[in-house]
């Protein structure tokens, strides 16, 4: 019985590594924010508010995304399809 303890624990071990992984990666979303890609090519990761969803630029930029990606996002998340320097602009005029 102590044989077939020792396979056991070890797969235990392996799967709190595989969810210490992945709640690794949504750890850093502080409550109230959401993960969004964007880049024409490159995409790179950044965390917003959710008040976001609320406004109409915003929105735009949603209804490309579902435009171009529909519920399928290659990335594993929210993928906004437009190039990074036009999300800041949208962005920082959310901020004001």
């Amino acid at each position: 019985m102590g044989f077939r303890l020792l396979p056991m624990i070890a797969s235990a071990k392996q799967i709190h590594k595989m969810q210490s992984v992945l709640t690794r990666n949504h750890s850093d979303v502080p409550k109230g924010h959401f993960a969004v890609y964007v880049g024409d090519t490159e995409k790179k990761r950044y965390v917003v508010p959710i008040t976001y969803l609320n406004h109409p630029s915003f929105q735009k930029l949603l209804r490309k995304s579902e435009e171009e990606f529909g519920f399928h996002h290659p990335m594993g998340g929210l993928t906004i399809p437009c190039n990074v320097d036009d999300f800041f602009y949208v962005t920082s005029r959310l901020s004001l």
